[in-house]
């Protein structure tokens, strides 16, 4: 039998009866001096576990070769490579108000498949050729298509066929989530709350389009897109989900929006500064993309508004030219780094995670789930070049 809502002692997920993932409480006492350890254990084990169950839905699920490319060999690469953060924070949401379930992780899972969604479809719109380490979906599509010598052009044929397997994957998440096995009355509780974050999840990526051709967009205007293209859908909207699944009552489902709202906009700025100073190797995508492709996020903003007159000139000029090249990129990481523009958004990233500290705190939360809140936050940021 369930335990009753917002009791959350046992955090543990029973899977089957040969695998059982340890509560947090258990991991924590184990990790007395290094809690952050003892979370990140605790979340690989409950990512394993997520891939599992995604791995299942593809194979039960499979499309097949079409004119023998392999379209599910191209859906695994956006589904399994991930680090599982939208479904290990709907599963946490779900564990603040009920007891561990398979079928509960199972709807978490879903989760992923939006994720797939939303990356294949970005990959498109920024002209991106890496996605962890692999050529992306309309990158690859286009690849079998010139590679079967097929008429027509092959890069409109890759991202049309892109498209349309992020429509796929849309689909699946709602497959995924309904045929879970969660209880009807969870069902019913968290079907209009996904819906929502959907639409603000592709009204945000509308918003950021408009932005990129924007001559001056403004900070304030960037973040809130930001936060609602990435960071509600990546930490906020997915805790709700799950405390709502697991039936929270308000008080703390408010502490656990205001906790995902804060960490969210940390994770996506961490993400931002990524973006300008990151390697490709350690991130599976360039690390200039976001200033090769002209991207209008808070740490150029920043650089854009804190520059000296004539540091912000040379930066509207190199960011405005059609081919920013390596020369380039690399005075661009110059011209942000002196503006001071990284400084202040590692001092707005650490302030987030006060805020999602103080409102964890708020919460009527069992000690360990703070403690695993905590540690959550401070995984989503210290994600390095």
């Amino acid at each position: 039998m369930a335990a009753p809502p917002n009791r959350g002692v046992d955090v543990s997920v029973t899977i089957d009866n040969s695998r059982r993932l340890c509560s947090p409480a258990t991991i924590l006492a184990d990790h007395p001096v290094n809690v952050a350890d003892g979370v990140a254990w605790w979340r690989a084990a409950v990512r394993d576990r997520v891939l599992t169950e995604l791995d299942a839905f593809l194979r039960a699920n499979r499309i097949g070769a079409v004119h023998g490319i392999a379209v599910d060999d191209i859906a695994r690469r956006y589904v399994a490579g991930g680090k599982c953060l939208r479904s290990t924070f709907m599963y946490i949401g779900w564990l603040c108000g009920e007891a561990p379930d398979a079928a509960a992780l199972r709807a978490a899972a879903a989760l992923e498949l939006v994720h797939a969604f939303a990356l294949i479809q970005d990959d498109v719109m920024d002209e991106s050729a890496l996605r962890r380490g692999a050529p992306t979906g309309h990158v690859a599509f286009a690849d079998a298509h010139r590679d079967r010598r097929m008429p027509g052009d092959a890069a409109r044929f890759g991202e049309s066929a892109a498209v349309l397997l992020g429509d796929i994957c849309l689909v699946w998440a709602d497959k995924m989530l309904r045929d879970s096995g969660i209880r009807p009355d969870c069902l019913y509780r968290v079907w209009p709350r996904f819906d929502a974050m959907r639409i603000e999840l592709a009204v945000g990526q509308f918003g950021d389009l408009l932005n990129d051709v924007r001559t001056e967009p403004d900070f304030g205007q960037v973040l809130a897109l930001a936060r609602a293209k990435s960071g509600n859908y990546t930490v906020r909207r997915p805790l709700e989900l799950g405390a709502a699944m697991a039936g929270c009552d308000e008080p703390t489902l408010s502490a656990l929006s205001r906790y995902g709202r804060a960490v969210g906009e940390a994770f996506q700025m961490r993400d931002d500064l990524l973006g300008v100073f990151g390697c490709a190797d350690a991130t599976g995508k360039p690390g200039d993309g976001d200033l090769t492709q002209h991207k209008a996020t808070t740490v150029v903003i920043a650089a854009r508004q804190l520059a000296e007159p004539a540091a912000r000139r040379e930066l509207d000029t190199l960011l405005s030219a059609p081919v920013v090249d390596a020369g380039a990129t690399d005075r661009l990481r110059a011209l942000i780094t002196a503006s001071g523009a990284p400084a202040r958004i590692e001092a707005m990233i650490s302030d987030r995670i006060g805020e999602a500290r103080h409102a964890a705190e708020s919460a009527t939360l069992p000690e360990p789930m703070r403690r695993v809140l905590d540690g959550m936050g401070l995984i989503c940021v210290t994600r390095h070049p």
